[in-house]
């Protein structure tokens, strides 16, 4: 079993910006997939998989740690050209990802705009759009904290704060947690910080999960944003 790290870039406004989705290897080689990135993304992902020599044809499981667009963004288009995929989230997450209730984040986005200057509110305008037009699709396994995954590889550690219903992947054998945007790691990649802290629905919840994974103790900590902490 292994963790893969992949490094996706992309431009945004002119400048290179990069997300790390974590490719996890199980023992019978299937692959785990964790968060799709943006909408439009899968064909950089797939390109990032096939460049670590891996087949996109072994994908086996989409684990989603929590909804918001840079994460579920490509999720739709990932189903629809492999079906077979078993796509994970907690049960929380699950309802909005699947579209039967409004996301927490698409509420955020809506008061946020209501309350915008108005040399803010075009921006403001554009990630509710974004939000609404993203596709949902049917979770096909939900979990709770504790569960685990992949043959007890795989520890489900509930991380709320960001979203309310955010999951971390703790795979003792690797020494190693998939932190989601439960923990960011810093350029220099010396410290966890809470990631996007002006986002997270609860920050003081945030913090505590924050700890939470850092009471692990992990070598190895695989951040969305950011890339990996080895320790």
């Amino acid at each position: 079993m292994d963790i893969i790290e992949l490094s996706v870039e992309f431009a945004y406004e002119e400048q290179p910006y990069f997300i790390y989705p974590s490719l996890i290897v199980l023992e019978n080689k299937e692959l785990a997939l964790v968060d799709t990135g943006y909408p439009g993304f899968l064909p950089l992902i797939e390109s990032a998989i096939e460049q670590k020599g891996y087949d996109i044809g072994q994908l086996k499981y989409i684990v989603i740690t929590h909804y918001d667009d840079d994460h579920i963004g490509a999720l739709h288009d990932f189903k629809e050209k492999y079906p077979w995929v078993t796509v994970i989230s907690s049960e929380r997450e699950a309802v909005y990802i699947s579209g039967e209730e409004k996301s927490e984040r698409l509420e955020q986005a809506e008061a946020l705009l209501a309350q915008m200057p108005e040399e803010q509110k075009a921006f403001g305008q554009s990630f509710v759009e974004l939000l609404t037009r993203l596709r949902h699709i049917p979770v096909d396994q939900t979990v709770r904290d504790g569960e685990w995954l992949f043959g007890g590889a795989c520890k489900v550690m509930a991380t709320p704060g960001h979203t309310s219903g955010h999951i971390s992947l703790y795979l003792p054998e690797l020494d190693s947690v998939i932190t989601g945007d439960a923990a960011y790691s810093e350029a220099n990649g010396t410290e966890l910080l809470v990631a996007n802290p002006q986002y997270c629905l609860d920050l003081p919840q945030a913090e505590k999960s924050l700890e939470l994974l850092k009471s692990l103790k992990a070598k190895h900590y695989y951040c969305y944003h950011g890339g990996s902490l080895h320790i």
